[in-house]
C-alpha cells in the first residue's frame, strides 16, 4: 500500500507543478506585438484545452482498449515510449524556448493591487484614461512586450 501512495503523491506533486506552468510558459513563446496578435487566428488556451482532452480520450479509450486486448505491458509502454519521445523533442527543443525571468515577488504585486482596489473602491475613474496610474519603472519587468490596454470589462456599475 505505501508504494500506491508513494505514486499517488508524486502524480500529484507532478500535475500540480506543471498544470499551471505550462500555458504561461507556452504564452512567452508567442510574439505579443500589435502586429503578432492581430494576425494571429487562433487562441493557445483554446489549442491547449483541446489537445488536453485529446490526450485524456485517448487515454480512456485507446491505451484501455490496448492493455484489454494486448496485455497491460503494451497498455503501459505506448504511453512510457510517447513520454520519453516527449521529453527528447523538449529537451532537444529547450535552445529555441524564450526564457522569460522572473522578477520581484507576485505576493508583493498582488498585496499591493488589493490594497490600491480597497483604498480606492469609491472613487471615480477619470474620463481620460491616459490619466490612470502607470508606473513605467515597476511594470517593465513585467509587461516584456507592452503595456495592458483599458477595459470596462470589470467595472463596477451601481443598479
Amino acid at each position: 500500500m505505501w508504494i500506491l501512495y508513494i505514486s499517488l503523491l508524486l502524480v500529484a506533486l507532478g500535475t500540480g507543478g506543471i498544470r499551471p506552468c505550462v500555458v504561461t510558459f507556452s504564452a512567452d513563446q508567442l510574439d505579443m506585438t500589435k502586429r503578432g496578435v492581430a494576425s494571429r487566428k487562433w487562441n493557445l488556451f483554446n489549442w491547449y484545452s483541446f489537445c488536453m482532452g485529446l490526450a485524456s480520450l485517448s487515454a480512456l479509450t485507446i491505451v484501455v482498449y490496448i492493455q484489454d486486448y494486448m496485455g497491460w505491458g503494451w497498455g503501459l509502454g505506448i504511453p512510457t515510449i510517447a513520454m520519453l519521445i516527449s521529453i527528447i523533442v523538449f529537451v532537444l527543443g529547450s535552445p529555441l524556448y524564450k526564457i522569460v525571468k522572473p522578477h520581484g515577488s507576485p505576493m508583493v504585486r498582488l498585496a499591493q493591487v488589493v490594497l490600491a482596489a480597497v483604498k480606492k473602491r469609491k472613487q471615480a475613474l477619470p474620463q481620460d484614461h491616459k490619466l490612470l496610474y502607470q508606473n513605467w519603472e515597476l511594470d517593465a519587468a513585467i509587461s516584456s512586450e507592452g503595456r495592458l490596454l483599458h477595459t470596462d470589462q470589470f467595472k463596477y456599475v451601481k443598479s
